[in-house]
């Protein structure tokens, strides 16, 4: 099945010796399942369902293409932890810096100045290690991405996705590794709702009530979605004239309400572009954004 590894693995055992395989996600299966019985009997009775949906089963370089991006974005959570613990230390001894990047460069400063009597000795010497770890994991990030931005550059799919605003070579990477076929998905609607970018809905008796976002499939891509919507956004409140549609949204909606609508609609043109093999076209598809 999808989540397991080892099942990618013997797919593509299987499809060396000429046999057609399909592959169903776990979580389709598991209504299946009765009492303690194993999970042979419930996949053996969801393959036999006129309604199940099967996934393709990744080849070797998309699953090492995932690897490179989950290595990545381990290393963004280490680097945030350092930070913090930086941050947090130097602001009990009443040394705050500003916030972004740049405010640890300021706090790296301080910490590496033996001159500043703020800091005592033991305090500096545990600070220059969270230092030292910060720094050196940055590193380790930018290689990655250089490696990422070379691939993008390679694939003309993945560079076709970088023209779309609010997507860049990390989105548009996780993508191609993600998502092998997109033509599985019926339509954009159907892409964005796999995601988890659109709403729940919990109708009942006439009455239409709709929550939060379901926040299914990749959290990663999801993440990164929001993310490239909310640079938009911001980028939007300088100045820059963008669709209709964006500018009537921030008159009545919440900021976030309207970056994961947006990251709704970057997705469905994302669809729209690996489908149909298109180009980006802006002065027709950020009217319809």
């Amino acid at each position: 099945m999808e989540a397991c590894g080892s099942a990618h693995f013997w797919a593509r055992e299987i499809q060396a010796l000429g046999h057609t395989v399909r592959m169903m996600p776990p979580a389709y299966v598991k209504a299946y399942v009765k009492r303690n019985k194993t999970d042979a009997a419930a996949i053996c009775e969801a393959v036999t369902r006129p309604t199940m949906r099967y996934v393709p089963a990744k080849t070797q370089d998309e699953q090492a293409a995932g690897m490179v991006l989950k290595a990545r974005d381990l290393l963004i959570r280490q680097r945030t932890q350092a930070i913090n613990a930086l941050r947090a230390h130097l602001a009990e001894l009443g040394i705050v810096g500003s916030t972004g990047l740049v405010g640890i460069i300021s706090l790296a400063a301080i910490v590496r100045d033996d001159s500043d009597l703020r800091l005592p000795g033991a305090a500096r010497m545990a600070l220059e290690e969270l230092v030292e770890q910060i720094e050196t994991v940055t590193g380790r990030i930018e290689r990655l991405d250089r490696k990422i931005l070379e691939a993008v550059r390679k694939d003309d799919c993945a560079r076709r996705l970088t023209a779309i605003p609010g997507v860049g070579p990390i989105i548009a990477a996780t993508v191609r590794a993600v998502v092998p076929d997109p033509a599985g998905f019926r339509t954009g609607r159907d892409f964005a709702a796999w995601i988890g970018l659109t709403p729940r809905a919990r109708s009942s008796g006439g009455k239409e009530r709709i929550g939060s976002i379901s926040k299914r499939g990749n959290q990663q891509l999801r993440t990164l979605l929001v993310a490239g919507a909310t640079s938009v956004l911001k980028v939007a409140r300088r100045g820059l004239q963008l669709s209709p549609w964006i500018a009537a949204m921030m008159l009545r909606r919440p900021f976030n309400v309207i970056a994961v609508a947006l990251a709704n609609k970057i997705a469905r043109i994302i669809w729209a572009l690996l489908v149909r093999g298109d180009s980006y076209r802006e002065t027709k598809m950020i009217a319809q954004a």
